[in-house]
């Protein structure tokens, strides 16, 4: 159990009549960075963070620092949205995902989402509208991901095909199929389940059906 949840788990006893509810808490202390070391630099970088921690006790912590943020945009078409397939190889499998990437320092993420979008599946959006924000693995990583929905888009574009690791695959599929593929458990990426449960928040695409 980590020291927060620790601290949490014993603010108040089971015997207190009126504890306070957690979101009326005032926020707890948090991590105190003492010093950074790098530990890799590629692709992935990876930080070892020196830390202090509320108890004043100190440790370290290694954290992803690999891209200042990162961006995902599903496209919806009518009854139909386009998603890519890819290879994906630490699951040693094809998989569904939206088209996406990392953005760049001082980069809006909304352009980062077009510029994206218009690289890896060829497709022009005039626009595209925000729908999520979250961070995919807030254990490790520091980074955020932009979500977006486009519902205008073109095909005026081309695709980059530079990279032969990223090989990138348009698809489209029926909302109808989609949320069967959901629904079995075959599909894994986590912004593209956050992505058509926040389209359908929204009313850009209708409510995921009960099974």
């Amino acid at each position: 159990m980590s020291p927060r949840a620790e601290a949490r788990g014993t603010s108040s006893s089971a015997a207190d009549p009126d504890p306070t509810p957690a979101a009326a808490e005032d926020p707890e202390p948090g991590w105190t960075t003492t010093d950074r070391r790098d530990l890799h630099r590629g692709r992935v970088v990876l930080v070892d963070h020196g830390v202090l921690l509320p108890d004043g006790s100190a440790s370290r912590y290694e954290v992803d620092e690999s891209v200042p943020f990162a961006v995902a945009t599903l496209v919806i078409d009518g009854d139909t949205v386009l998603l890519s397939r890819q290879y994906r190889y630490p699951l040693g499998r094809w998989i569904l995902d939206l088209p996406g990437g990392a953005g760049n320092a001082g980069e809006e993420p909304a352009d980062a989402a077009r510029r994206e979008l218009e690289e890896e599946l060829g497709l022009v959006a005039p626009e595209v509208r925000p729908l999520r924000t979250h961070a995919v693995n807030p254990g490790r990583a520091s980074w955020l991901v932009h979500v977006f929905a486009c519902t205008t888009p073109t095909t005026a574009g081309t695709a980059d095909r530079s990279d032969p690791s990223e090989q990138v695959r348009l698809v489209r599929m029926p909302v109808a199929e989609l949320d069967a593929l959901i629904a079995a458990g075959d599909v894994v990426d986590p912004t593209l389940l956050i992505a058509r449960a926040a389209a359908a928040e929204q009313g850009l695409l209708p409510p995921v059906a009960p099974r």
